[in-house]
C-alpha cells in the first residue's frame, strides 16, 4: 500500500487525536444521560476507565479498534511498525492488567470496541451495560 499522506500532515492528524472525550465517549455518554442513567466520564479510579457506574460497580472501557489491536479490524501500519507494534501490545497488555486488577477489586468490567459504537444499535449497547 502506498503512503498517500506527506508527514507533515501525518503528523497533524496524530496531533488532533485525543485522549479524552473522544467521539465514541461523547456518543455513549450523550445515550446514558439521555436514558438518564447516572454514571461519571473519566474517574479517578485505578485503571482509568472512560466511565463508571458508581453505583453498580461498573468499569467500561472504550477501545478504539487501531490503539488497542482490535481482532476483527486492526490494520498493521505501514511505516514505523517497530513502533507501533510495541505501542498496541503494550495498550493490549495494560488492558488486560487493569481489567483483571479492577476485577480483583470488585467490578464488572465492560470494554466495548469502536466498531461495535460504530455498527450496533444503542440501545443493544445500553442494555449490554445495564445488565
Amino acid at each position: 500500500m502506498v503512503n498517500r499522506i506527506s508527514k507533515q500532515k501525518r503528523s497533524y492528524i496524530m496531533s488532533q487525536i485525543r485522549g479524552e472525550w473522544t467521539w465514541q465517549e461523547r456518543v455513549v455518554h450523550n445515550h446514558l444521560k439521555g436514558k438518564k442513567i447516572r454514571h461519571k466520564m473519566h474517574p479517578q479510579v485505578k485503571g482509568n476507565p472512560d466511565i463508571i457506574l458508581k453505583e453498580k460497580k461498573v468499569a467500561i472501557f472504550l477501545d478504539g479498534c487501531f490503539w488497542h489491536g482490535c481482532p476483527q479490524c486492526y490494520q498493521k501500519p505501514e511505516t514505523n511498525k517497530e513502533f507501533w507494534q510495541k505501542k498496541i501490545s503494550k495498550n493490549i497488555e495494560n488492558a488486560i492488567k487493569f481489567t483483571k486488577n479492577l476485577e480483583d477489586d470488585g467490578w464488572k468490567v465492560i470494554r466495548i470496541w469502536e466498531h461495535e459504537i460504530r455498527k450496533e444499535p444503542m440501545d443493544k449497547i445500553i442494555h449490554r451495560i445495564l445488565s
